[in-house]
């Protein structure tokens, strides 16, 4: 078997656009479980992408209010075709991180997270996979928008960055 996944972070909706663009919804429908690490601001997406995702794992970031909070957990965590997945929004900066991720999910496969906007894929020394899909509606200092999809199957965890 092979899941499809969708990685989403900082999407700050609607501070940084209205709506989520197109491709993304396209992307949310053809997923069986969508990743969002955090930075939604408006809890209609939560409910939006809720409804619409065939599976959600979602977790808040530090734009996210009271409301966001007290529904979704600080680190969220799954195991999806035997990879065990966690997801964060904030991990520190660049320096380092990779070590201090080792210590903090020694239990996990890969470890999807946001807050910087810029994309991220690494392997620690410990073989955590680090993935950061960047913003879909606020690229920062980066040259485009971007999102993650993954596919995950027989031990393998496939990873593309797309760029609007």
């Amino acid at each position: 078997m092979t899941a499809r996944l969708l990685l989403l972070a900082d999407t700050h909706l609607p501070k940084r656009a209205r709506e989520l663009p197109a491709e993304v919804w396209a992307a949310v429908e053809e997923a069986d479980l969508v990743v969002h690490a955090g930075d939604w601001v408006d809890e209609r997406l939560v409910d939006e992408l809720g409804a619409r995702a065939r599976r959600l794992l979602a977790c808040w970031g530090n734009n996210d209010g009271p409301a966001i909070r007290r529904r979704l957990p600080e680190v969220a965590r799954a195991t999806v075709e035997g990879v065990r997945l966690a997801v964060v929004h904030e991990t520190g900066a660049a320096q380092g991180r990779e070590r201090r991720m080792d210590a903090r999910f020694p239990d996990d496969d890969v470890l999807v997270f946001g807050h910087s906007h810029i994309p991220w894929d690494t392997v620690t020394p410990a073989g955590l996979r680090l993935l950061n899909p960047g913003s879909p509606t606020d690229r920062r200092r980066q040259p485009h928008p971007t999102f993650m999809t993954a596919e995950l199957g027989d031990g393998r965890v496939d990873v593309t960055l797309h760029r609007l």
